[in-house]
């Protein structure tokens, strides 16, 4: 779990809202109401840890990777690895963090009636208050808002499209967040509370909130939808295998031969144990080559530099984000050599899918 600096600030001015509320059930109490504030700011959050912790549970359940917990000043986020496999997930998953807050806040109000009156009862109020809010706000149907997401759910479901689910609800985000520009207008001209510098500006920071995740939710749908583009059996350059101390004048006439664009150097117990990197091979004088073995403009086969050739998509970009690298080895099921993988033949392929 992580927690933001951010929520150091937000807490302060939880502290200071609530502490004209703490006063007027204790009186007298002096600084100690902003430390009573500071308290009832942690149990807060605590219930938007638990939030967050239920979705976090759902994906887990589901068998996907969380990689972190953050919580910050406008809440809290999940990082999830991966996109739900299908629809009914994704709709649980998202659900599942408004049901905790609604189910926090109503039991925070059936214990309110039986506390004793004091400081706990106006913890137990405002714990209600707050979580019931949360609970009905994240379930608005837009990104980045759980409810977002579970409008995602509902249009994938319907239409069998991830990417046009996404894009529906991304643009209920964006259409919340102008609404919610508006709110000040409604405020003075139907309430007839004239809005304060506060009121605008929340208004401000939750409207560039959701249109910013909105936003990024709808670039990240486009993106995706050119992942099935990427397939490394597709991208794979034909490469030739050669022992480690063989001549590298030999090995690049072998690959030449063989037309191959790649060369794998194999170990004494005959496995691969390095890939020759083709700008090491260039930055080689043509007349140096017949002195120096191949294994010299080899990378090692460290963690990650090996794949399945079979691998494709998101899993694909993944793995080439986890380990850097300009080539990858590509292995059939059974250990034997495919190829190898460029990231310069995985840009272009890229590119060539967004037109």
């Amino acid at each position: 779990m992580l927690v933001s600096t951010s929520w150091f600030f937000i807490a302060a001015i939880i502290a200071v809202l609530v502490a004209p509320r703490i006063e007027q059930v204790e009186p007298g109490l002096g600084v100690w109401k902003y430390v009573a504030g500071v308290v009832f700011a942690v149990m807060l959050y605590l219930s938007v840890l638990l939030h967050e912790a239920s979705h976090a549970h759902m994906a887990r359940h589901y068998g996907y990777p969380v990689t972190s917990i953050t919580l910050h000043f406008l809440g809290g986020m999940t990082a999830i690895e991966g996109e739900s496999r299908t629809a009914r997930q994704e709709l649980v998953i998202a659900v599942v963090g408004p049901l905790t807050s609604l189910l926090v806040g109503a039991a925070a109000l059936a214990a309110w009636f039986v506390v004793p009156e004091g400081l706990l009862q106006v913890a137990i109020e405002g714990l209600a208050g707050a979580n019931l809010l949360v609970g009905v706000l994240n379930l608005v149907p837009g990104l980045p808002l759980d409810g977002g997401r579970v409008l995602k759910a509902v249009v994938w479901g319907a239409t069998g499209n991830m990417h046009r689910g996404t894009m529906v609800a991304g643009w209920g985000g964006r259409i919340i967040a102008l609404l919610i520009l508006s709110w000040p207008l409604f405020q003075n001209d139907v309430l007839g509370v004239p809005p304060s510098f506060v009121d605008y500006l929340l208004v401000v920071v939750l409207a560039l909130f959701l249109w910013a995740g909105a936003s990024a939710s709808m670039h990240q749908a486009q993106v995706r939808r050119r992942l099935p583009a990427l397939d490394a059996r597709r991208l794979a350059r034909r490469s030739v295998t050669v022992a480690e101390g063989l001549p590298l004048a030999q090995a690049v006439r072998l690959a030449q031969e063989a037309q191959a664009g790649s060369i794998v150097t194999l170990g004494p117990d005959g496995r691969p144990s390095g890939i020759v990197s083709e700008a090491a091979l260039l930055a080689t004088p043509v007349e140096r080559r017949p002195w120096v073995p191949v294994s010299s403009v080899a990378r090692s086969l460290e963690d990650g530099l090996a794949l399945s050739a079979g691998i494709a998509g998101e899993e694909l970009v993944r793995a080439i984000s986890h380990t850097p690298a300009q080539e990858y080895l590509l292995l059939d099921a059974d250990g034997a050599v495919y190829g190898v993988l460029s990231t310069v033949d995985v840009d272009r392929a890229f590119r060539e899918a967004a037109h």
